[in-house]
């Protein structure tokens, strides 16, 4: 019996060794790819983020090539339609069945906030390139933002108006969480600068209709109008904005950089001119990092312009790219965020820093104007507040 059992000992110790190289391999040929997980909205009314972000990806894969610290990068994009429960869906698809390493992308505040419980459960870096609400990086500690909080840019815009002679205004905001942050910030700075805010309407976020909340505005005789709509529908309230004859009307639009989305910016037509807006980026920032960035996207996109999204997804490669390369290849999720903690590089739009406290992007905040340059329209920046943080962290 004795004999037997030693044997039996013996056996399964061979068949152990059988099997842990075979598991080794398939771990191996797991760990060769690291799978980043695309969530954006390739259709419906915000198609035009997605496309920006996307289009920006395969750009940093073309100019850097796909493998980093022993890793072969692996993008699997997913269309969420901008609808909320679709996207919760797919990315958990997206973890369970495609196993992704990382996601990123995220296009509206609702979409982050329900697939941020997917990314701590899982324990793998949520990139957000869109979404923009302050709270968005509170809901898990594996979100790292690379694109903007609303805060961080309605609070300048607020002094600045203040500063430059507004008194009084009305703000118009989609009505969902961005929209109300930016409301509150633009009104508290401007209104701490000496100005007044003298109402504050909410058109709603899906299909909106600009035109009566406009024409409230008009009926209160501001000086200005502060705005905020998400990126792309901007063109849809610059038409209604002069179809009410508004560019007339010595009303003027003090907007976050949104509004005047550089990717639609150049079909608003001369109405538009003299628009003024605050923001991180614009396709007109003097910087040979950008010269090089813009002259590539477009290149690679039939002359179509980039803009903050597609600046934010391709800082969102760069900083995957950039933890890959300090955890030498490892793609643990924890050891990537706390290797982007910190990590500071020059983005086409200027310097920026992952702030360590926050795990939000710390960026200059340009104050622009729409000006007619070589035939096209652009945002040329004229002030420049440095090294922003979010004021509401």
């Amino acid at each position: 019996m004795h004999g037997f059992s030693r044997w039996a000992a013996m056996a399964v110790m061979a068949a152990s060794l059988m099997i842990a190289p075979t598991a080794w391999a398939q771990d191996g040929a797991r760990k060769d790819t690291f799978k980043i997980g695309l969530l954006l909205p390739m259709t419906g009314p915000f198609q035009s983020t997605g496309w920006q972000a996307n289009a920006a990806v395969q750009l940093f894969l073309k100019q850097r090539g796909s493998t980093v610290a022993g890793r072969k990068i692996e993008i699997v994009l997913k269309d969420d339609g901008g609808v909320t429960d679709a996207a919760k869906r797919i990315a958990q698809e997206l973890i369970v069945n495609d196993k992704v390493d990382a996601l990123l992308g995220f296009g509206l505040t609702p979409i982050a906030f329900a697939v941020a419980p997917l990314a701590t459960e899982a324990k793998i870096p949520m990139i957000v390139t869109v979404a923009s609400t302050s709270v968005v990086v509170d809901r898990s500690p594996y979100i790292v933002r690379t694109i903007q909080t609303i805060p961080q840019i309605a609070n300048v815009i607020g002094a600045w108006a203040a500063k430059n002679g507004i008194k009084n205004a009305v703000s118009i905001v989609s009505d969902y969480a961005p929209g109300i942050d930016a409301e509150k910030w633009i009104g508290q700075s401007f209104e701490q600068g000496g100005g007044k805010l003298i109402e504050r309407l909410r058109p709603p976020l899906i299909n909106p209709d600009f035109a009566p909340f406009l024409q409230r505005a008009r009926d209160g005789s501001p000086e200005a109008i502060f705005a905020f709509v998400p990126a792309g529908v901007g063109a849809i309230f610059a038409k209604q904005f002069v179809e009410r004859g508004m560019d007339k009307s010595g009303i003027k639009i003090v907007a976050m950089s949104d509004v005047m989305d550089d990717d639609v910016l150049n079909g608003m037509g001369d109405a538009v001119l003299g628009v003024i807006s605050g923001g991180p980026y614009a396709v007109a920032h003097n910087s040979p990092q950008n010269k090089a960035f813009v002259a590539a996207f477009k290149a690679a996109n039939g002359n179509r312009r980039p803009n903050i999204v597609s600046v934010a997804a391709y800082d969102g490669m760069e900083l995957l790219w950039r933890a890959l390369v300090a955890t030498k290849g490892a793609g643990d999720g924890t050891a990537m965020v706390a290797a982007m903690k910190g990590l500071q590089w020059e983005s086409p739009r200027g310097p920026v820093t992952i702030d360590p406290m926050t795990r939000d992007i710390v960026q200059n905040i340009y104050m622009r104007k729409v000006e007619r340059v070589d035939g096209e329209l652009h945002n040329v920046e004229f002030e420049t507040t440095p090294a922003v943080k979010d004021p509401a962290r």
